[in-house]
């Protein structure tokens, strides 16, 4: 990487933050000036006085320099109050934002990328050198103006009060001291200054290079920790912690793991106040070269004793900003590298082509003639990374209105083929038509707005009931009301004390609602139909369902899906009997379709296989 492409990056990471705080960073600069220009008016004002006593001033003139004195630090104190209070005020929730061009890209990122434990690895990673580094955006967001600006004009306000040593001229010449009134000498110091600073940058680099391999050695031990912690808080999980005795086990790894991370830890301290060492040792030679400097020209009478209060407490400000200057200018040649990293994430290209055409309003919610048809035409898929095919040469069509049911054993490929229906994936070869066209060639947002989907890990969250409904925050109460009880949760919603307004579970709430897995079942359900798309899949609608809600929801299945096309997975074949038609897949391909009485009438076929294995332990109770 390239001096031109860190300082791209390092300008990039400044437009990002200025996004995520928009008028944070005029106020954190001016701030740091503030910071950096405070203890200089102590500093000159002192020479001055003691100039003034020396030279046995009036009382008016002293009086005068110290009420200057005065005015100047409070003015610039309540300038600097007002603009700590105000940079302050825009960056206060910056720690809670600073991943969120992460998290938008994931959330915006293709689906096989989500499901890529590499993107994963990439992402603990950065938030790893984010948290024990302080790397990325944080480190523009804090170091460079709290340091690295502060000690930048640290050293261009002391270079302008010592400035005055290098030029005076002694009283007394002709003496074996004349080396350091020259201009000799000037040069030399100014070549021993720069060569301390390539040392000091060189130090810091080396020091983030072995603090880096350092952290990555232990990004797997800092994941897996994290993991742990989070078991141990989630109350979710305390039943089964409790009933299995897991705590103390799940408490044991965490400590172990934590230990691990302790002793990486101390390392990295270890090595980092190494070179922090060199560099306090580097910065005190040329303080004190300087100091020894000013010192023999003093004594030759080359200024007075104003001068020389001037000139050493700026000495004391350049030794500070001169360490702060080298750490910031090695610093955003390393940074840049983790900048780099969260770039090159968040700029991850998509592989799939997300279309342009819009996708034909043709529902009748939408006043279309619901005109919808979907065509699988030898599609094969392969799983990224994977040579084995879960899905092999599948053909079929199926139009608006139908109700499908898609059946066979587990791994037969009936997810992965919602997956390619959903366009989570796109085929390896073949393709799906939508109306006779490649869906690849719709606009893929409009594409997806067709499909209500209800999952078999499907997600609620510690919102309120109307609000998981809608999956939004504004809510069509008499909408939702009327999904929720199609989806026969009617009768708990009437008992709810807040109705759509109970909060689910108790994350934010403590009066939240711990709902089971058949009501959260029919929450999603719910869900789906709020959406009101032209296609409903449902991925075992009813696996937690009692046998009673149950067979509501079979007998209602009709009403509740309405015109709208029903793809059904289920592992009950007896809860597909009510499907025009039936697909059976076996080891990814489509083995077998038609209706309940004709499958079963195959005999030898999977279908007829896959009921009489479930049958025949209906058949051996009811014997009983």
């Amino acid at each position: 990487m390239t001096a031109k492409d860190k300082i791209r990056l390092t300008i990039r990471g400044f437009q990002t933050i200025h996004e995520l705080l928009p008028g944070y960073l005029p106020f954190a600069a001016v701030k740091a000036v503030l910071e950096a220009l405070l203890p200089f008016i102590n500093i000159y004002m002192s020479g001055r006085i003691v100039t003034a006593v020396a030279q046995k001033a009036g009382w008016r003139e002293l009086a005068i320099l110290a009420l200057i004195t005065v005015v100047l630090n409070l003015l610039t104190t309540l300038l600097l109050n007002l603009m700590t209070r105000v940079a302050n005020a825009k960056s206060g929730n910056f720690w809670y934002i600073a991943d969120l061009p992460l998290d938008r890209k994931i959330q915006t990122m293709d689906y096989e990328y989500v499901e890529d434990s590499q993107i994963h690895a990439k992402r603990s990673n950065i938030t790893l050198k984010r948290r024990s580094m302080g790397r990325g955006l944080p480190r523009l967001y804090w170091w460079y103006f709290n340091t690295g600006i502060k000690g930048l004009f640290q050293l261009i306000f002391s270079i302008a009060l010592v400035i005055g040593a290098f030029t005076a001229k002694p009283v007394q010449t002709g003496s074996a001291w004349d080396f350091v009134f020259s201009p000799w000498c000037t040069v030399l110091l100014i070549l021993l200054f720069l060569l301390s600073l390539c040392w000091d940058v060189y130090n810091q680099a080396a020091s983030t290079r072995k603090g880096n391999s350092i952290i990555e050695g232990f990004s797997d031990v800092t994941r897996v920790s994290q993991y742990y912690y989070g078991l141990l808080i989630d109350y979710k999980m305390g039943k089964d912690l409790k009933l299995y005795q897991m705590r103390d086990s799940i408490l044991r790894e965490f400590e172990s793991f934590n230990s691990a991370i302790n002793q990486m830890m101390s390392k990295w301290q270890g090595v980092e106040a190494w070179y922090q060492s060199l560099s306090t040792v580097n910065a005190t030679v040329i303080s004190g070269l300087i100091y020894l400097y000013v010192a023999l020209k003093a004594l030759f009478g080359a200024f007075g004793v104003g001068s020389i209060v001037t000139y050493v407490g700026s000495l004391t400000q350049f030794k500070d900003g001169f360490s702060a200057l080298v750490n910031m200018l090695s610093d955003v040649f390393i940074n840049a590298e983790i900048l780099q990293e969260v770039f090159d994430f968040i700029d991850m290209p998509d592989k799939k082509y997300h279309g342009t055409l819009p996708v034909e309003k043709r529902a009748f919610c939408d006043g279309g003639d619901n005109e919808y048809e979907i065509e699988f035409r030898n599609v094969s898929f392969r799983y990224p990374g994977s040579e084995a095919y879960a899905l092999r040469n599948v053909s079929i069509k199926f139009r608006v209105g139908e109700r499908l049911a898609v059946v066979g054993m587990n791994g037969s490929g009936k997810t992965t083929f919602i997956k390619l229906l959903c366009r989570l994936y796109d085929p390896t070869e073949g393709e799906i038509l939508l109306n006779g066209i490649d869906i690849r060639k719709y606009d893929y947002n409009e594409y997806l707005s067709i499909f209500s989907v209800v999952f078999q890990d499907f997600k609620l969250f510690s919102f309120s009931l109307g609000q998981n409904v809608a999956a939004s925050v504004d809510v069509d109460e008499d909408r939702a009301r009327s999904c929720l009880e199609k989806a026969g949760f009617g009768d708990r919603l009437q008992s709810l004390p807040k109705g759509l307004g109970t909060c689910l579970y108790k994350d934010f709430e403590e009066d939240g609602v711990e709902i089971s897995g058949g009501e959260a079942q029919k929450i999603a359900l719910a869900r789906a139909l709020y959406k009101n798309a032209p296609f409903i899949i449902l991925d075992e609608p009813t696996a937690a369902l009692d046998p009673i809600s149950e067979y509501e929801v079979y007998s209602k299945f009709n009403d509740i899906v309405g015109d709208k096309t029903a793809v059904y997975i289920s592992h009950r074949l007896s809860s597909c009997r009510f499907c025009d038609n039936i697909v059976v897949f076996d080891n990814g391909q489509l083995v077998q379709r038609g209706s309940h009485d004709q499958l079963l009438a195959e005999q030898g076929g999977k279908y007829h296989e896959l009921w009489y294995a479930q049958a025949q332990y209906y058949v051996s109770d009811t014997l009983k």
